[in-house]
């Protein structure tokens, strides 16, 4: 007997050696199959009853010239009408299902989300595909809000590749999007795990930062009476729902934006939703200089005393409070109030750490990987490369302008009648965009003085643009929503 461990080589041998004689038994079967003549049963069928006498012998050409394969030497039965190959013809279609070649030639009909016919060039998917690599690259390597850009980058790569599909039908993007971001589920979800994660006791000892919360929805209601003017221009044709989900972008925040949009105006909830995210990880970048050119270097270098400690019970009465005053005077906005203080309620009681955790990490990030690729998957030529679509990014631009603007300004205000003055760089924090905009003041802050920590009071008016902006969301859904 063979050592099989120790004659490895010799075992390939013998297996090569049975497959090849496999392989010839099952050729030469074959091929005396394919020679047999053919069974009698066949022979009697072809031949006429008895008593033909020789009119059968007659027949027995025609009869197996009847069961004589028509197909001709060469051509597998069956695949007659099938072309012949043909190099010429299989380079050129391996050439066509390129996407150099649909870059170059390919030419489709689409509308766009207000219902016009459009003209989409390969060029123009191109071009969103560029867009895509350069979010992924101010996400990859400037470090803009990572978690959102990189998937909202790839999300736009992916729908923009010749004949991948992944944004029609059954593709993965298109059933994201159709499952969670075209409707309130993705966004509820982001709000449970943003309350999960979020300490209001920055807002619960500094109770007068709510009013900077407050001052930020200066940007939507005033970016919202603004486009309805913008109606005597030629060109703009806003409804007031359609001015509602414009203006919300100015809060920042990119869910309660979806989730207006999907209320009021679906057919733009393509283009506000990247608007509205695109703004929220351009927070570093839009923010500093509106800040800077509002204050002085006085003003930026006031230093804050710290904050009260917040006792446990007035953190776990605090959301039940805001849910039950949510459900009593806007019912429309308690949907997002509701699922934001039941994610603050799981964390400040303290007896279901697991539930708090998956909220805070699992749940969380995967909502946010399907909602950002979902986001991206409507950057396409048709629903972005408009006029309607690039003026719509311009005001949500101007929208968000006016709110940091006017958290700055209120917080000066305040200053002429508190003894305790506010630094002015916490009120830009009035955004919904958790944590970003508490993050950039507290680092404009320390460019000027870099032991004035401001994060934690800026994370006062950060938290109250979250219920701000979920508060003015419920008025425009109440007022607008019938």
């Amino acid at each position: 007997m063979l050592d099989l461990k120790k004659n490895s080589t010799a075992v390939t041998k013998i297996v090569l050696a049975l497959v090849v004689a496999a392989f010839v038994f099952s050729f030469m079967s074959h091929a005396f199959a394919s020679t047999a003549p053919a069974p009698a049963e066949t022979t009697a069928a072809a031949a006429p009853a008895a008593g033909a006498g020789v009119a059968a012998d007659a027949s027995a050409p025609a009869a197996e010239a009847a069961v004589a394969p028509a197909t001709a030497p060469g051509i597998i039965k069956g695949s007659e009408n099938i072309p012949r190959i043909s190099l010429k013809t299989f380079a050129v279609n391996i050439a066509k299902t390129t996407g150099i070649y649909a870059f170059i030639s390919e030419v489709k009909e689409m509308k766009t989300p207000a219902g016009d016919a459009i003209t989409i060039f390969g060029w123009q998917e191109l071009l969103m595909i560029v867009v895509g690599f350069v979010i992924v690259y101010l996400g990859a390597a400037k470090n803009f809000e990572p978690l959102l850009l990189l998937p909202i980058g790839f999300g736009t790569i992916f729908v923009n590749i010749p004949f991948g599909g992944m944004g029609e039908g059954h593709g993965m993007l298109n059933i994201i999007y159709e499952a969670g971001v075209g409707n309130e589920f993705f966004p509820l979800l982001i709000f449970m795990g943003i309350g999960a994660l979020t300490d209001f006791g920055p807002l619960i000892a500094n109770p007068k930062t709510a009013l900077l919360g407050a001052a930020a929805q200066f940007g939507v209601f005033g970016t919202l009476f603004g486009i309805t003017a913008f109606n005597f221009v030629p060109g703009f044709d806003f409804t007031m729902k359609e001015a509602c989900a414009v203006a919300i972008i100015g809060g920042a925040d990119g869910p309660t934006t979806i989730y207006i949009a999907a209320k009021l105006a679906p057919h733009l909830l393509a283009t506000v939703a990247v608007a509205a995210y695109s703004y929220m990880a351009l927070v570093p970048i839009i923010q500093p200089p509106i800040m800077r050119a509002l204050t002085t270097k006085h003003e930026r270098l006031i230093k804050m005393k710290q904050l009260r400690a917040v006792g446990k019970v007035e953190k776990i009465l605090f959301p039940l409070s805001a849910l039950v005053l949510s459900i009593l005077l806007i019912p429309s906005a308690a949907p997002l109030i509701g699922c934001l203080m039941f994610g603050n309620f799981i964390r400040e009681i303290g007896i279901v750490d697991r539930l708090s955790k998956t909220m805070q990490n699992e749940l969380l990030n995967i909502v946010s990987i399907f909602l950002s690729l979902g986001v991206g998957s409507q950057m396409t030529p048709e629903k972005f490369l408009n006029p309607a679509s690039i003026s719509i990014v311009v005001l949500g631009l101007l929208a968000f302008a006016i709110a940091t603007a006017t958290g700055v300004l209120v917080a000066k205000f305040m200053n002429l009648f508190l003894k305790e003055k506010i630094n002015p760089l916490i009120g830009s924090a009035g955004v919904s965009a958790v944590p970003m905009a508490a993050r950039v003041s507290n680092k404009v802050g320390l460019e000027e003085d870099p032991s004035n920590f401001l994060i934690m009071h800026a994370m006062g008016p950060n938290v109250a643009g979250v219920i701000g902006t979920a508060i003015a969301a419920g008025v425009m859904i109440a007022v607008y929503g019938g």
